[in-house]
């Protein structure tokens, strides 16, 4: 009897805090869809989902990313792409969150009983690789056209020759991915702390 009541708190608790972590991660999405480094917003979202993997576990983690995916949607941010190629839009937006998330919860599962402090490390650059990578995966497979205009347009702008790997990677995401990167591995001490206080609540 005692077994269940624990079992049914600790599923409570685990529940609170997800919730409570799918708040933070649809007000950070909202408030960074106004801080902008060339034509996307930063992802201030990625350090809940790290937490969040960290404590509750990878689907936890594919969750919060599949909000933030969600929120990127209903806010508008993705609508240069979505006037495009909708369904690409979707398929992209979500799945490049649902994958960060996921990946850097069982990153963290993989290293914290070795070396917590690697763990949080590894799974603060997962998180942020994955994402720019399924986004510029997603770009290749259902955007390539008109990321090439764009890219063109880019080149005769800045006056140099077009190279469309070259545009993708300094163009759509150089300025956007070394923030969220750099962002999450500063603050990797931080998520540490705030996993300990987690596992003592």
């Amino acid at each position: 009897m005692e077994e269940k009541e624990t079992s049914r708190k600790t599923d409570i608790r685990k529940l609170t805090g997800i919730a409570l972590f799918t708040a933070i991660v649809v007000v950070l999405q909202l408030l960074g869809s106004v801080i902008r480094f060339g034509p996307f917003s930063i992802s201030l979202v990625l350090i809940p989902i790290v937490v969040g993997a960290a404590l509750y576990g990878k689907l936890a983690g594919a969750w919060l990313g599949l909000v933030f995916g969600l929120v990127v949607l209903l806010s508008g941010d993705a609508a240069p792409f979505m006037a495009v190629n909708p369904l690409g839009t979707v398929i992209t937006v979500l799945v490049k969150g649902a994958l960060a998330g996921f990946l850097a919860g069982w990153v963290y599962s993989l290293l914290a009983k070795k070396n917590e402090v690697l763990a949080v490390i590894a799974a603060a650059v997962v998180c942020p690789v994955v994402n720019t990578g399924v986004f510029l995966l997603g770009c290749l497979i259902f955007f390539l056209p008109t990321v090439t205009a764009w890219g063109q347009g880019w080149a005769e702008q800045l006056g140099i020759q077009f190279n469309l790997g070259k545009y993708m990677i300094l163009g759509l995401v150089g300025g956007n991915f070394l923030f969220e990167l750099l962002f999450n591995v500063v603050l990797s001490p931080v998520i540490v702390r705030l996993i300990h206080l987690g596992k003592k609540n």
